[in-house]
């Protein structure tokens, strides 16, 4: 029997109101298939940059009688996440300086502990693989975060200079910069769209990577708690309250492990790495720039780099950056320069503060061709020099 005249409406709706099986999953893997082919420019760009790296890197490393692999995959800090992934995390807090892994953040080294018990090969070659792998999301984000703002041409520059950064050669190390840049810079591009949640939940994931994670929770709640201000939203709530989760979890295990309320802090100042206001980054800067007549190059390229990112810190205040960005690489530059901790490592630490380089993205976005070649040339020439002597003439730690 045909439906009543006050039925027929409604049936054709209701049978609208049904998604498709899969309708949810297709769009998805529509919008990241239409977002990725908009970033293989950048990602081309970001691998050319670092295969070139790499070539260089490993002529050098020939000539100089060093392994290749051992030099990215297994020294100095990758020793360590290849201990806890080996061994687990310290019982006691210890008095030896430089000596107590719970300074490490757990995500990267259970990652390389679980990839390695399902795939062949060593733990450091999984390791070094897996910070190759998330070094491209992470570029890729970075590319997202930069075509939000200012445009495709804005979002390439932006990942090829991340790709030349002078410790740039530690996105292809056994180090945790690579996954942490990509949580980082995801979860901004997720409060720059409105999606609150993802971005908590990647928030939450970059604290159990690095302990500058609490710069992105900060940056991820404080924009929230701006949002709800002006209208309470459950995802903006939930978002908020997932952002600090995972730098909390680990400090409060560190605790109760250490059975000490500030275990993790004391096991930074075994480091000698607490907040100390900036007093030992000033000490350095004066000793090397007023007193040392032939400063070791790399001190001065941390140097430079240090202040470099003042100035451009500076410089995205006034181009007026969205908040997020400024919150997170203001809160990285209070770290990294407040802390009394080593100081050749500096540089390193303040990788993933890529927005700091938008407004050079924008100068080379408008700079004429023969400009653009110039300065396109002369940083991927100093990313491979610079990388090759981090790691090959520097004896320390990069």
């Amino acid at each position: 029997m045909p439906p009543t005249a006050t039925e027929a409406p409604l049936l054709p709706k209701a049978r609208r109101s049904r998604p498709a099986p899969g309708t949810a999953i297709t769009g998805i893997r529509t919008r990241v298939t239409r977002s990725l082919r908009r970033a293989a420019p950048a990602l081309l760009a970001y691998a050319a940059v670092r295969v070139f790296v790499l070539l260089v890197f490993g002529v050098w490393a020939h000539k100089e009688g060093h392994g290749i692999w051992p030099a990215l995959a297994a020294d100095w800090d990758s020793k360590w996440y290849l201990g806890i992934a080996d061994h687990g995390y310290e019982r006691t807090l210890g008095t030896e300086y430089d000596a107590n892994n719970l300074a490490f953040f757990p995500l990267y080294p259970y990652l390389v502990k679980a990839l390695a018990a399902v795939t062949p090969g060593s733990r450091a070659t999984v390791g070094l693989i897996l910070a190759g792998v998330c070094s491209f999301p992470a570029a890729w984000g970075i590319f997202a975060v930069g075509d939000r703002l200012h445009g495709r041409r804005v979002g390439i520059l932006l990942t090829f200079l991340w790709a030349c950064l002078p410790v740039g050669i530690v996105q292809w190390m056994g180090y945790t910069e690579p996954l942490f840049t990509a949580f980082a810079a995801w979860s901004l591009y997720a409060v720059l769209t409105g999606r609150w949640v993802w971005a908590g939940a990647l928030a939450a994931l970059s604290g159990l990577t690095r302990p500058t994670g609490i710069a992105l929770a900060a940056a991820v709640g404080l924009c929230g708690l701006l949002a709800l201000r002006r209208r309470f939203s459950a995802r903006v709530l939930t978002g908020v309250l997932l952002a600090p989760l995972g730098w909390l979890a680990y400090v409060s295990w560190v605790g109760l492990r250490l059975h000490r309320w500030d275990g993790y802090f004391a096991v930074q100042r075994l480091w000698h790495n607490e907040l100390d206001g900036g007093v030992e980054t000033l000490r350095r800067m004066r000793e090397f720039l007023a007193y040392d007549s032939t400063p070791e190059l790399f001190l001065v390229m941390v140097t430079v780099t240090l202040l470099a990112s003042v100035v451009l810190f500076l410089l995205s205040l006034w181009d007026r950056q969205p908040l997020p960005l400024l919150i997170f690489t203001g809160l990285l530059l209070v770290i990294t320069l407040g802390s009394g901790g080593v100081y050749f490592s500096r540089a390193r630490f303040l990788l993933p503060a890529f927005p700091l380089l938008l407004p050079l993205a924008l100068v080379l976005a408008r700079a004429q061709r023969r400009f653009l070649v110039l300065g396109v040339t002369g940083a991927v020439l100093c990313a491979a020099y610079c990388g090759g002597y981090m790691i090959l003439v520097w004896p320390s730690a990069p």
